[in-house]
């Protein structure tokens, strides 16, 4: 199945998303997301579906906007064409019209007069709302602006009747035509800069992806600096970073060392360290030294890229609540209409009022119904929150996994690489029957072909030392590994599950084995992470419980789990062990478990939220729901407490947008609210939306 990308220019509100996705979804489209905020559209094709794409598209730009491809230019949108000129446009003509209101000056009563001062008006509006009213009804579906179009239509139609008619000032309605279009582009083009808001870290972002670099090429011995834009360079070039320089694209450093600052990565404020063989990320900054590196990845193939593309994939992904919100903003345009027309002819058959009093009171009802609140509220929410948590470090894939927050009451944490820093340092060791340059390339030869994080911090110590010759490997999940070597024999090194038949001592943290006699034993040396005790602490105080679930001995967790402050402890697990152990905890509430993301990833995996912390330059190969990408424990509560805040903010903003509706469209019915006042509160009401969004930004959640 294919899937296609792109932009949408011209929506105004979340009723033109709503008006695109029920477009999609009518051709049989799957996997329709249509971002307003972001203005990102994205469909799966059918498998068997021979309709050209191109079609598809062409039938959004016929809706009135327009599809712009990833390959195309950004369009700019001409000044004349914006909300901001036809706000400024309208307003200029409608302050006269409702300055008679309030100034009795004769010739503003005129009819003629303000005529003549709402028809540029009213013009306007038809060529943006009615317009788009009318591409919407041919494609069989009902936006906002087709109660924004008949609620003007039927001010300014009956005024230009009286006008006509000679029917007196009880026929003159200009000024509500007229303010009802001028406030409604007023309320857009707030909300335009108020979604805009809640998008500024995807901003920051996208931002970070343009920049130039030092491009080396060598002729005759010689170096030769081309500054080019980092979008031509290609994996294998080599760069020149210098002291405050961007670091253009994803590389592998060959020269040099400097400190680099990745906080817009991994909100890791503190500068890094890094020098030859080291990664740097593209989009990083180099504050101190200058480096010579190879290009290792380009484009989409980035770790700023991925992040980029994983957040707004989340972003544009609906959680079950606003799938409920969009099912009622599907028929609400419809509904609002009959609740219109219902009014007008209540009041005019039997509440005793002229027919000039009744229509306003349905037009009321047309422009203060608003369906952009119920469509607004979940991404206003989520863009915030999920661009908080990418400034911090924090990788949420999927706007679902938002939901899961508030009920999680277990957080499972693996020992090693999770509780511990896992840059393990060699402590003692002992071996027989071989030299010690023969036990260390035999462990080498044996770990090199496992993820787990021992085996790489063994691997990166005895590197060097060389390796011999095996076959038939093989990793033995929770145990460890198992091979032959050229003569014959069988070598284990694993676990003391592995070597307990050989001996009772259980202390050590790896034993080899010798066609299956102990041939020699190691212990590591692994520093607790500084924040292991203040991140257990803060998860207790708010009522969750810290598991300790770990393949190490039962002495060595205990130890741990004292220093943390972790009461419940499950050791010697192995990888089977550890998934029932989480779906015995997932029957009693919901589970999040934290691990590295590679060795852990089937309990990542089974768990309500699989939680890893992982060096950046890895998220591609992740499989858990979240990425801690400074690998911080304190960042934990951050993620659990906007998980759970963001989703209580979904929970306000729904129950905003539903109870604006359910008080505005009765009040409106019953003449409380007139035509102009109520265009004035439903342009207010996404603003308040997207207020009480972006305070998530700043509010306390831990």
């Amino acid at each position: 199945m294919e899937t296609i990308s792109c932009k949408v220019k011209g929506m105004n509100c979340t009723s033109c998303a709503l008006t695109v996705s029920k477009y999609l979804q009518h051709k049989g489209m799957q996997d329709v997301n249509v971002s307003f905020a972001t203005e990102e559209l994205s469909f799966t094709l059918p498998e068997g579906m021979e309709t050209n794409p191109k079609e598809i598209l062409s039938g959004i730009d016929q809706l009135g906007y327009q599809v712009v491809l990833p390959d195309q230019p950004q369009p700019k949108t001409a000044f004349l064409r914006s909300l901001t000129f036809k706000f400024i446009f309208c307003a200029i003509f409608t302050a006269p019209l409702l300055l008679h209101m309030w100034v009795h000056w004769a010739w503003l009563h005129n009819p003629i007069v303000q005529l003549c001062l709402s028809t540029p008006v009213f013009l306007v509006g038809m060529w943006h709302f009615g317009r788009s009213a009318v591409r919407s009804l041919a494609n069989g579906m009902a936006n906002m602006d087709v109660l924004i179009a008949l609620g003007a239509i039927a001010a300014y139609g009956y005024s230009l009747t009286g006008t006509i008619l000679h029917m007196g000032p009880d026929y003159m309605f200009y000024e509500t035509a007229a303010a009802i279009i001028t406030l409604v582009f007023l309320g857009n083009l707030l909300e335009e800069r108020s979604v805009k808001q809640t998008t500024t870290a995807i901003t920051a972002l996208a931002k970070m992806q343009v920049t130039t670099a030092r491009r080396i090429e060598e002729h005759e011995d010689h170096e030769h600096i081309h500054v080019v834009d980092n979008q031509a360079l290609r994996t294998g070039d080599k760069v020149l970073v210098n002291t405050g320089d961007m670091i253009p694209m994803d590389g592998t450093i060959f020269w040099g060392s400097g400190l680099i600052n990745e906080s817009m990565i991994t909100g890791e404020s503190t500068p890094v360290r890094k020098g030859e063989k080291d990664k740097a990320i593209g989009g990083t900054i180099l504050e101190e030294g200058s480096i010579k590196m190879f290009i290792t990845a380009t484009g989409k193939d980035t770790v700023l890229s991925y992040i980029i593309d994983l957040v707004k994939q989340a972003q544009g992904n609906k959680p079950p609540m606003q799938k409920l919100a969009d099912k009622i903003s599907a028929i609400f345009v419809p509904l609002v209409l009959g609740i219109a027309v219902l009014t007008f002819l209540g009041w005019a058959i039997f509440g005793h009022l002229t027919i000039g009093a009744a229509i306003m009171r349905s037009i009321a009802i047309l422009v203060i119904a608003c369906p952009c609140a119920m469509g607004l509220a979940t991404p206003a929410a989520v863009m915030v929150g999920l661009g908080r948590a990418a400034k911090n470090g924090i990788l949420i894939k999927g706007a679902q996994t938002l939901e899961a927050f508030k009920d999680i009451k277990y957080v499972v944490l693996d020992k090693t690489g999770t509780l511990t820093t896992g840059k393990l340092q060699l402590g003692n060791y002992h071996f027989e029957g071989m030299t010690e340059k023969e036990f260390a390339q035999t462990v080498y030869s044996l770990e090199k072909f496992s993820s787990h994080p021992i085996a790489r911090s063994l691997v990166s110590i005895w590197k060097k030392e060389g390796e011999v010759k095996l076959t038939q490997i093989r990793e033995i999940k929770g145990r460890g590994m198992q091979a032959k070597d050229t003569v014959g024999n069988e070598w284990q090194l694993g676990s003391f599950e592995m070597a307990k038949h050989t001996t009772a001592d259980d202390s050590h943290n790896l034993y080899l084995l010798k066609n299956g006699q102990l041939a020699g034993w190691i212990d590591l040396i692994d520093e607790v992470r500084p924040d292991a005790a203040q991140m257990v602490s803060m998860l207790q105080s708010k009522g969750i419980t810290p598991v300790l679930l770990s393949g190490d001995t039962e002495r060595k967790c205990r130890e741990l789990a004292a220093l943390t402050g972790i009461k419940e402890v499950f050791s010697s697990q192995t990888p089977e062990q550890k998934l029932q152990k989480i779906d015995s905890l997932m029957k009693e509430a919901p589970v999040a478990m934290v691990g590295d993301g590679i060795n852990d990833a089937p309990a990542l995996a089974r768990a309500t939220i699989g939680i890893s912390l992982s060096d950046a330059t890895h998220i591609a190969m992740q499989s858990a729901n979240v990425i801690l990408l400074n690998s911080k424990l304190s960042s934990l509560p951050l993620a659990l407490g906007l998980g759970k805040h963001t989703f209580l903010t979904i929970q306000q903003n729904l129950f905003w947008a539903f109870l604006y509706n359910v008080i505005a469209i009765p009040f409106a019915a019953f003449g409380v609210l007139s035509p102009i006042a109520g265009a004035g509160v439903m342009a207010l009401s996404d603003i308040v939306l997207a207020a009480n969004s972006v305070r998530l930004r700043y509010k306390s959640v831990i």
